[in-house]
């Protein structure tokens, strides 16, 4: 049964044992020591901007958007996208997607940087990041270094750490 409507909402503190639930059965304990991880940790992803997908009374996927600096400018990292095996190749990952960066860009924001796949993430204005502009703090495979710059905005370069300050 593939759904044709998901129910996106923004995501609420009642959610995050059940987002924590997904994100292990999908990146298990090794998430903890990926670059990604260890930018976000502690610091919360940003509320106004960290949705989840519903389906029905089911939370079946979540993407967080949290504040870091590249260099000297204000950005995002994604991540994780994360959606539920039962409700894996239906659209909702996509969508969720779709739905962060609208409000990242109504919001202002300039850069959101993510590690993933360029063929999934390139059509929904991801692009590689030329080696050596934006670096991140720990092993990453380049190639799968990506940004999607909003509101005419020029990529951003510099060392990225977490947070805004």
């Amino acid at each position: 049964m593939k759904p044709s409507n998901w129910f996106i909402r923004l995501e609420e503190a009642a959610d995050a044992a059940d987002i924590e639930n997904l994100q292990a059965e999908a990146f298990g304990p090794g998430r903890f020591a990926r670059t990604a991880f260890k930018i976000r940790e502690g610091i919360a992803g940003n509320p106004r901007l960290s949705f989840v997908g519903m389906s029905g009374a089911d939370l079946a996927g979540s993407v967080r958007l949290t504040p870091i600096m590249i260099g000297t400018s204000r950005g995002m990292l994604l991540g994780p996208l994360t959606v539920s095996p039962r409700f894996k190749n239906r659209g909702l990952g996509k969508e969720l997607l779709r739905t962060c960066l609208g409000a990242a860009a109504d919001a202002g924001e300039t850069a959101v940087i993510l590690v993933g796949d360029a063929p999934y993430y390139g059509p929904l204005g991801f692009e590689p990041v030329p080696m050596g502009q934006i670096i991140l703090p720990g092993p990453v495979d380049p190639a799968r270094l990506l940004v999607a710059c909003l509101n005419g905005s020029e990529m951003p370069s510099g060392l990225v750490r977490g947070g805004t300050d």
